[in-house]
């Protein structure tokens, strides 16, 4: 992850103004303004890390909007060198330490702490994902189901935890789903167009829900199949289908004109493995994004000497 990208650094630099940090009513009138401290940054859990390079990226850009002289937003952020975004820590590490002026520390607390709660909670809980597939070919997907505006941050998270980013939005990839069959005339017909006006280079995923859809949509062209809302046995079957469609039914090797397949819908993590057992080269799970819960983070922060 680049945290100076400038769609992170303006991600970052908004959720600084939406907390109006640089002007924090409270800490301006209490703190003395040339106090130095140290923030100690902990894991009150287990946990898979995700966002700590946005902790400095954070504090130079509100170095940046700080109207405050500059020696009072020199910083320093140290951490161990075993610990990264998508390492597993225990409960009770230490993350990182940062020494700042202590207006700083306490004005920028609450969003670096959102940050890192929100995008290590992501990580975990798509670690515990892919940890119950481990063994079988299938890979953890995750899905546009994520906070408005966090998508690229969220998308991070899973790869943190070990997952795989489906397409990171509409332009990037065509999907088409059971509502552009519908509009659209039906799977002949949206097919047909999408494979006629398509751009170089871009594959067409199909979702369908039963055999008569699947049979559809290989028979005019789908180069991805999306198996929406199928049980572990339909699934089964659907995958053992498409390889007998593109492969023959005793190949043992993967075909010329392979054609990806994903199971999508009420996929947890008590069903999860059923899943990947049946085949399946893919699973998406909209819960890594839409329902992940944050991360125990906590931050100390003590006065430095004078």
């Amino acid at each position: 992850m680049d945290w100076k990208s400038t769609r992170i650094d303006a991600l970052l630099e908004n959720a600084l103004v939406e907390d109006q940090a640089v002007h924090d009513a409270t800490t301006n009138l209490t703190i003395d303004p040339d106090l130095r401290a140290t923030a100690s940054i902990l894991a009150r859990q287990e946990m898979v890390v995700a966002g700590l390079g946005s902790v400095s990226r954070l504090l130079e850009i509100f170095a940046r909007l700080d109207p405050r002289p500059p020696a009072q937003n020199r910083f320093e952020v140290v951490s161990h060198p075993e610990i990264f975004d998508g390492v597993r820590v225990r409960q009770g590490q230490v993350l990182a330490v940062i020494r700042h002026n202590a207006r700083a520390l306490l004005s920028c607390e609450r969003v670096i702490l959102n940050l890192l709660q929100h995008l290590s909670g992501i990580a975990t809980l798509t670690r515990k994902y892919v940890d119950a597939i481990q063994g079988t070919h299938a890979r953890v997907l995750d899905t546009r189901k994520t906070v408005p505006g966090l998508r690229i941050l969220d998308k991070y998270a899973v790869q943190c935890g070990g997952g795989t980013n489906h397409r990171i939005d509409l332009a990037s990839g065509i999907l088409i789903k059971n509502n552009h069959i519908a509009l659209g005339g039906g799977v002949p017909a949206v097919l047909t167009r999408a494979l006629e006006k398509r751009r170089k280079g871009q594959r067409i995923q199909v979702e369908v829900r039963n055999a008569q859809e699947l049979e559809e949509a290989l028979a005019f062209g789908a180069e991805a199949i999306l198996l929406d809302n199928m049980t572990p046995e339909e699934v089964k079957r659907s995958v053992e289908r498409i390889h007998e469609k593109t492969q023959g039914a005793n190949a043992q090797e993967q075909p010329e004109h392979w054609i990806p397949t994903e199971a999508s819908g009420g996929i947890v993590l008590d069903n999860i493995r059923a899943y990947a057992e049946t085949g399946v080269d893919f699973i998406s799970v909209g819960a890594l994004t839409h329902s992940a819960k944050a991360a125990d983070i906590s931050m100390t922060i003590d006065a430095e000497p004078r």
